[in-house]
């Protein structure tokens, strides 16, 4: 019997290669083509020989005898592959897509928001691997106690998808998430995002208005009370479907640790902020829904650690903890900032972020980061001409951010070597630090400390 040939156009995506490395271990033949591969995918496919031998991209890969072209999302229109398997007239399926048709038997549980899918989406994994559940699942992030984000197998009757409102590939401008087809869907928050795709509010928000419209008869959508527009679509009449509404989990700080509040009794927490206590509550409802009884939610989520690059810590000393997050879009920014502030409010909290998105370069956009570091004693704002010029966007002004940020202790650098000559002159007796970037800002400082 011959086997079947899948390949991955943009292999070296973060859930792309781990979709080519567990198509290999069904038996597939993979073959895949990128422009750039970055560890860990690119010792991750060096590993399986299903690493490309040389970057870009190579029409003559493409061939009659393909079974399946995935493609991903950073993948363009004008893909010369792309291009050729359209002619070939090939099975090509974005990598929703391809997800789904792995899943289609499956109880789908879809996570989708603006903010916290992927802290959320960990915990419900966290917890059912604790109760040594079966399950599968496809998360943003690597998680303690799984070796891969994505598990896609042929047995589990559940599957975990963390699912955003980003088009699915140049062919198809479907958000992720209406892919999964949800029959469980959850939705965390919503606060505009992408403005490089969703150019006006009103165009972000009706992709998430149609996540909830497709929940089915008999499915769920489980929403928080406390944003103000999920509670909307939330809270909307729908026949036949069930709506659960979340709070933040009651709690008490003590001492720099959170304590969930559970009648009289407290339970200990390895995270921390107000919106990790809605995350805790979100999660728990998920739970509550596919059979996890409250008192074995508890037992489990008290182990819970975090995601990584979600409030990781990197170092601590007595008087200091350096803290790295994935934070970029406004909602982000503010809910992590707040979260190190109250957590430690007896030292000064120092928050530096990188804008390195389109929305957080665009001049357009900056406006919704106003207040956004407002908890922080010191703010920081660094990005570069480099990024800038890699997404064709002009350059933005110093003033024309530090207004717009509108922080009386901001400073702004677009020099990395200045950066890192202020954070070395901070006295950080009794401060803490929080690095916020989805790009690379964390390597580049990485010999401050």
């Amino acid at each position: 019997m011959t086997s079947l040939h899948f390949h991955f156009i943009a292999i070296g995506g973060s859930i792309m290669h781990q979709l080519a490395l567990d198509a290999q271990k069904k038996g597939i033949v993979v073959t895949g083509s990128d422009d750039e591969i970055f560890e860990p995918a690119k010792s991750r496919l060096q590993k399986a020989n299903i690493l490309p031998e040389n970057l870009g991209w190579f029409p003559d890969k493409i061939t009659a005898q393909l079974d399946t072209v995935i493609v991903g999302m950073h993948t363009k229109a004008d893909n010369p592959e792309l291009i050729k398997a359209k002619e070939l007239g090939l099975k090509i399926y974005s990598f929703p897509e391809y997800i789904f048709q792995q899943a289609q038997q499956k109880h789908r549980i879809v996570i989708a928001g603006s903010h916290g899918k992927t802290t959320v989406t960990a915990m419900i994994m966290h917890v059912l691997n604790y109760h040594k559940r079966k399950f599968d699942y496809a998360v943003g992030a690597i998680l303690e106690g799984f070796e891969t984000s994505v598990k896609l197998s042929e047995d589990a009757p559940v599957i975990i998808l963390e699912g955003d409102e980003y088009p699915s590939a140049p062919f198809d401008l479907t958000p992720k998430f209406m892919h999964y087809h949800a029959h469980i869907g959850v939705i965390t928050g919503v606060a505009w995002d992408h403005i490089n795709v969703y150019p006006t509010w009103d165009s972000y928000l009706e992709p998430f208005e149609n996540f909830a419209d497709a929940i089915p008869k008999s499915g769920t959508l489980i929403y928080s009370q406390e944003d103000s527009i999920a509670s909307v679509i939330g809270a909307k009449e729908r026949n036949d479907i069930q709506q659960m509404p979340y709070l933040a989990h009651p709690h008490k700080i003590l001492d720099g640790i959170t304590y969930l509040t559970v009648e009289n009794n407290r339970i200990k927490l390895e995270v921390f902020g107000e919106h990790n206590l809605k995350n805790v509550s979100c999660a728990k409802v998920v739970c509550s829904k596919i059979g996890i009884t409250e008192e074995g939610f508890y037992q489990a989520i008290s182990t819970f650690k975090g995601a990584s690059k979600r409030l990781e810590k990197v170092k601590e000393t007595d008087n200091f903890i350096y803290f790295k997050d994935f934070a970029h879009a406004p909602s982000k920014v503010i809910a992590t900032t707040k979260a190190v502030k109250n957590q430690f409010v007896e030292r000064k909290l120092v928050a530096c972020l990188e804008l390195h998105t389109y929305s957080s370069l665009n001049a357009n956009f900056l406006a919704q980061y106003h207040n956004t570091l407002a908890p922080a004693d010191i703010a920081i704002v660094y990005y570069d001409a480099h990024t800038l010029a890699l997404k064709n966007m002009p350059n933005l002004d110093e003033d024309f951010v530090k207004n717009a940020f509108d922080h009386d202790n901001l400073h702004v650098f677009t020099d990395l070597g200045k950066l890192k000559d202020f954070l070395k002159n901070i006295n950080w007796h009794n401060k803490n630090l929080l690095l916020m970037s989805s790009g690379s800002l964390d390597e580049k400082i990485v010999d401050i400390f």
